[in-house]
């Protein structure tokens, strides 16, 4: 084992490689940092895990000790950022995740929506005479021109737009008659 004693000593041996003073450092203190970290949160698990991170930053860390104030002092200096960087990145987190919720909640209320008008579409179409039926199917969502459908359907492209004038005016007047209700 290291010859150092002091915290400072060990703190310079570990920034400089010696694994066993670092070690040495975190038999130390690993209970003293695990126990602020717990202070500053409230939670013995976000503590230990605050802790953990902690110790594995810490070697990088160590090399910016300048020993102008004791090890402690710096070492509880880390431990309050750590916690403030991890309070602020939960809140962001929070935020952004509220966010996506409303979000989240708005894209399902819309496939809703969306999925009950389509449900209704195909339930008033089934009640329009077939030549109008298919009139519309063959141009719903831009499928077919009305030169396209008129086409498929062996009529001219003036009975196609008629076609969908009328079959517009009777699932109109469906809704009507179903809001009335």
């Amino acid at each position: 084992m290291s010859k150092l004693t002091s915290d400072e000593e060990l703190a310079h041996g570990a920034a400089n490689g010696d694994a066993e003073a670092f070690a040495t450092l975190l038999g130390r203190h690993y209970d003293r940092v695990f126990r602020l970290a717990f202070r500053l949160t409230g939670s013995a698990e976000v503590a230990e895990d605050l802790t953990q991170d902690i110790c594995a930053a810490l070697p990088a860390k160590i090399v910016g000790f300048r020993a102008s104030s004791k090890f402690t002092t710096w070492l509880y200096r880390v431990v309050c950022n750590a916690a403030h960087d991890a309070r602020r990145r939960t809140v962001s987190r929070n935020r952004a995740a509220i966010g996506w919720g409303d979000v989240e909640k708005m894209r399902r209320a819309e496939a809703v929506e969306t999925a009950e008008a389509l449900s209704w579409l195909q339930r008033a179409m089934q009640s329009l005479p077939e030549d109008l039926r298919q009139t519309l199917a063959l141009t719903l969502d831009d499928e077919m021109t009305h030169a396209q459908a008129a086409d498929v359907l062996g009529v001219s492209e003036g009975t196609v737009s008629w076609r969908l004038s009328e079959a517009r005016k009777r699932l109109r007047a469906i809704k009507q008659e179903e809001l009335a209700q």
